[in-house]
């Protein structure tokens, strides 16, 4: 990314929690943030508050998020930063219109089609592609490419962390594929926050985050996106390192091993591109 300021900033799931957050403190530092949410009410009073646009999609619908990447290259000549983070972990096993099991499409099927689509725009900006990710990778991904949709083995946690694990494979692989044509990325773990999250889930965790003593021993949705405003307002290579996966601040040392398997990502990425019929890279 150059130097350009202020920055053209897209934050996907920004109606609420760590994309709001990072979406209020962007916009006070002066940057022009593009709030994307599922809610049109609660997405419209986000932008109201930074002064930004807004568009609404839902990402279990993967023609919405063709319509959002359209709606988004008409409406910016740059993109300096794609802050993938709309996700979750979401509830019972179900299906989306388009055929896919919904954990894996909203946290990653989604965020890959949008990213394809706008690659042009983002090459040309020589923009940072940001992926909200979590440690429940390490601790329950595990990814089967031959059973990406969960059939045999899904459960909320495994499909989530997987997923989560996904984030963390495209940024890497987005690394290797665009760096030397001037785009970066990086993923992160935000802790463990205070927000809605959680909230469509079975998941034993959904206590947690909706009862007040819990609320109580959460990080703020401000301290979580504290990573997410770093990398968007700081040069690649010089505040952070394209390509690697963070937690706490620095480059995570305890990561699922198949974070760290090169061919995986690439695997990964020409079946996703058969999914989302996205053939860029």
């Amino acid at each position: 990314m150059d130097s350009t300021f202020p920055r053209t900033i897209v934050i996907t799931g920004a109606s609420d929690g760590i994309g709001a957050a990072a979406a209020r403190l962007l916009s006070a530092a002066g940057h022009h943030v593009a709030v994307v949410g599922r809610s049109p009410e609660k997405t419209a009073k986000v932008a109201r508050e930074v002064g930004g646009d807004h568009f609404v999609a839902d990402f279990t619908r993967l023609a919405d998020v063709r319509r959002l990447a359209a709606e988004l290259d008409h409406a910016y000549p740059r993109i300096d930063v794609l802050a993938n983070n709309a996700g979750g972990i979401l509830g019972d096993r179900t299906k989306t219109a388009d055929g896919h099991e919904r954990t894996l499409q909203v946290n990653h099927l989604a965020p890959f089609l949008l990213t394809g689509l706008l690659l042009d725009k983002l090459l040309a900006s020589r923009a940072s592609v940001i992926q909200t990710s979590s440690a429940g990778a390490r601790l329950f991904g595990h990814l089967d490419l031959d059973d990406l949709d969960h059939d045999r083995d899904f459960t909320p946690h495994r499909a989530y962390g997987t997923a989560k694990l996904e984030n963390i494979l495209f940024t890497t692989e987005l690394h290797r594929r665009f760096h030397d044509q001037g785009l970066s990325s990086a993923a992160f773990h935000p802790g463990v926050v205070a927000t809605s999250f959680g909230t469509e889930s079975t998941s034993l965790l959904r206590p947690l985050y909706q009862n007040r003593i819990g609320k109580l021993v959460l990080a703020t949705p401000e301290r979580g996106a504290a990573q997410l405003v770093r990398f968007a307002q700081t040069e690649p290579g010089v505040g952070w390192q394209s390509g690697e996966y963070y937690e706490r601040g620095r480059v995570a040392r305890r990561v699922n091993p198949q974070a760290r398997d090169a061919d995986l990502a690439r695997r990964l990425w020409d079946r996703t591109a058969e999914l989302t019929g996205v053939a860029a890279g």
